[in-house]
């Protein structure tokens, strides 16, 4: 066995673990949306979570990852590897292309995830569907090529390690632009006095599942090195675990002396604004800048669920914030902070512009083309779920099933009654 071969070995197994991490991240999605949303729409988290992996994963397969990663078209959209077939030896690579598309296949499904969350408790689950092709097939891989396939915007010097822009910014203003044409839950914003609030079912649910999208954000950050000998692992592990605990502690700290008392949800979110932040720099920026990156996040994330509110859009989990906010900052943060190219560490205000203009096209790109494609759906299929069905819960409207037998709502449908028949028979 030559060295060259046991190097691969290493780092096939590196990509494979890696990868596997990141999909389980979308155990941490569930849990995390599950706990945020109320016991009658658990199931349909969890059926959506389900949608964004099987057809995620087959829409990517079949034309998204030839778009994203393909040979290229004038900097616009690659033109090869659908289904893994035709020329692909431009990338450059020491695994084979079956381990990178399987990590690069876990990205996408985080990317869908995140507009998941915005349209909880009210999405009808057909036009759902009809939105994750739409967005796995073409949306992200489309501007995943400008940054990551050999596109334009790398061709200028766009720096976005593992996806604060590419996923995040774009995830998250997708998620702003879908939760604004399906408007708020029922109720959620009276015509008088202030909004309502949808207590979360289940913080302790949800706070395991940002536990799970924490660990498995080391997968997503040092896996993007593609390789199990790369010196920047250790760096980029310790980077992103200093952000989200800044992340974290900060909203911890301010909510406890703004409100006088520690908020739980703001706490979670947090965290993973300090995780979202530091993505896109984690392999380019001191231990010091994740710090200040994370606390940022936190408080940007914080300002955005206001700025939601003041505006009556209505985000059950956080998406927009979490995503959306932190993202751009971590985007910028790597023009003003990377150890190479930063603007306060002598580079110069190059990188700057460069990351500024590309998310600002991420982030266009992300809200225009998720309201066209939630608009034209709305044509065959309704984008929302009916007044009934929302009040009932998705959970019995759309699957026939409640989380819990015992819900008052389920023993009021007619589910209930069906099954109390089977039973019997």
């Amino acid at each position: 066995m030559t060295l060259e071969t046991l190097n691969a070995g290493l780092d096939t197994i590196w990509v494979v673990l890696t990868a596997a991490m990141i999909l389980l991240m979308e155990g941490g999605f569930a849990l995390l949306e599950a706990g945020f949303v109320r016991t009658k729409n658990n199931v349909n988290i969890i059926m959506k979570v389900f949608a964004d992996i099987t057809i995620g994963t087959l829409c990517y397969f079949v034309v998204g990852f030839g778009l994203m990663y393909g040979t290229d078209l004038i900097g616009s959209i690659g033109t090869s590897g659908f289904m893994l077939k035709g020329d692909l030896s431009h990338i450059d690579l020491t695994i084979s292309i079956d381990a990178f598309w399987l990590f690069q296949g876990a990205f996408v499904i985080a990317v869908i995830s995140i507009v998941s969350g915005a349209v909880a408790e009210r999405i009808n689950f057909r036009a759902y569907l009809i939105y994750v092709v739409m967005m796995t097939a073409f949306i992200y891989p489309i501007a995943g090529h400008w940054v990551w396939g050999g596109g334009w915007l790398s061709e200028l010097g766009m720096q976005d390690f593992a996806g604060s822009a590419v996923i995040h910014a774009l995830g998250g203003f997708s998620a702003l632009a879908a939760a604004m044409v399906i408007g708020p839950r029922v109720g959620k914003f009276p015509s008088e006095g202030p909004s309502s609030i949808s207590l979360p079912s289940n913080l302790p649910l949800a706070s395991v599942g940002a536990f799970l999208l924490w660990f498995g954000w080391f997968g997503f950050n040092a896996g993007s090195t593609l390789q199990a000998t790369d010196g920047r692992i250790g760096h980029i592990a310790i980077v992103t675990m200093l952000s989200a605990a800044s992340g974290g502690a900060g909203t911890m700290l301010y909510t406890l002396f703004r409100y006088g008392r520690s908020d739980a949800p703001s706490v979670i979110n947090g965290s993973l604004a300090g995780l979202v932040g530091i993505t896109a720099g984690c392999a380019f920026v001191s231990d010091i800048a994740a710090i200040l990156i994370g606390a940022v996040s936190g408080m940007l994330m914080i300002a955005a669920t206001n700025w939601l509110e003041a505006r009556k859009i209505d985000d059950p989990v956080g998406a927009f914030p979490v995503h959306a906010a932190s993202g751009m900052w971590g985007t910028i943060a790597v023009g003003l902070f990377a150890t190479e190219g930063g603007l306060f560490t002598g580079g110069g205000w190059h990188l700057l512009k460069v990351q500024t203009l590309g998310l600002m096209v991420l982030c266009i790109w992300g809200f225009v083309l998720t309201w066209m494609v939630f608009k034209v759906i709305n044509i065959w299929v309704p984008i929302r779920s009916t007044d009934e069905e929302e009040e009932l819960g998705l959970d019995i409207s759309y699957h026939g099933i409640m989380a819990t037998h015992t819900s008052p709502e389920f023993i009021k449908s007619e589910n209930y009654f069906k099954q109390e028949e089977e039973v019997k028979r």
